[in-house]
């Protein structure tokens, strides 16, 4: 008894030394970003002579009225607005192609199959900076320039996540499939009410991780993107920084900076559990 006891009080000063350990990286973590909101909410003399406050200022709302409204080329929110229909589509693009890229490579037998996906496993090392002058040619070719096709097509096949759905799809019992034939469900009707459901977790945590892919796209918009009104966020945040001897707008460039970070907690806060569930789920 006495030894079990000791067992436990280990494992609850481990537990504790845990939390704590992980409390002290949440503030190394946490701490830029705090800086950065209280940088958003002062004025200027108050960032540039030191030392900086530590604690909120009294010009939030004058500061991010300035963000949303403002911009070196184009309004803020607007570039955010921009971000986000970039981020969907490719998002939503990306897992559309490799969900029927993989429906098709294990459910349907024809010559190559095995071919044509290592082909596609391929591309992983080719990515967008390697292939990039021939993929702006393309867009250039077809008119896409200054456009949020030019902006989400290019980017929206994906090898990893067509992977990650062959290798799901490949754990589904046969029977599955032979109980929707005998049924007289045809291959589409298979996929929409079987494997889509059975897919959600994974697919949630495919959408986090392509969305934040391609909100902080820069290298690709900045290439296609002439127009100042498709200019993205991440783009409005890299030109509001002074060249030459331009003095930088600090509290504003700081709230334009915790306003990029939103929508992405967003989408990974809402998303937590079925993202976390299809990381680790062991039945998928």
């Amino acid at each position: 008894m006495a030894e079990r006891t000791g067992m436990v009080e280990k494992r609850g000063a481990g537990l504790w030394l845990t939390h704590l350990g992980l409390c002290i990286g949440l503030l190394f973590i946490f701490f830029p970003i705090w800086l950065a909101f209280v940088a958003s909410t002062v004025s200027q003399p108050e960032i540039t002579q030191p030392p900086m406050p530590l604690l909120p200022g009294d010009q939030f709302f004058e500061n991010y009225r300035k963000a949303l409204l403002a911009g070196v080329n184009a309004p803020v929110a607007w570039m955010m607005l921009n971000s986000l229909f970039m981020a969907m589509g490719i998002a939503i693009g990306k897992i559309i192609i490799s969900l029927l890229s993989a429906f098709a490579i294990v459910y349907f037998r024809f010559p190559g199959r095995k071919t044509f996906f290592w082909l596609i496993f391929l591309t992983l090392m080719l990515p967008v900076e390697v292939r990039i002058v021939p993929t702006y040619e393309v867009v250039a070719s077809f008119g896409m320039l200054n456009s949020y096709s030019g902006l989400i097509f290019p980017l929206i096949a994906s090898a990893t996540a067509t992977f990650l759905f062959r290798q799901f799809f490949m754990t589904v019992p046969d029977e599955l499939a032979e109980a929707a034939r005998v049924d007289g469900a045809g291959p589409m009707r298979f996929f929409r009410d079987i494997l889509l459901p059975m897919s959600r977790t994974n697919i949630a945590a495919l959408f986090v991780i392509l969305f934040i892919y391609g909100w902080n796209q820069y290298l690709w918009p900045l290439l296609i993107t002439t127009d100042p009104s498709m200019n993205t966020i991440v783009m409005g945040i890299k030109q509001m920084f002074p060249s030459g001897d331009d003095i930088a707008d600090w509290p504003v460039i700081m709230a334009t900076s915790i306003l990029a970070m939103i929508p992405p907690v967003i989408v990974v806060v809402g998303m937590q559990r079925l993202f976390i569930r299809g990381l680790v789920d062991s039945e998928k």
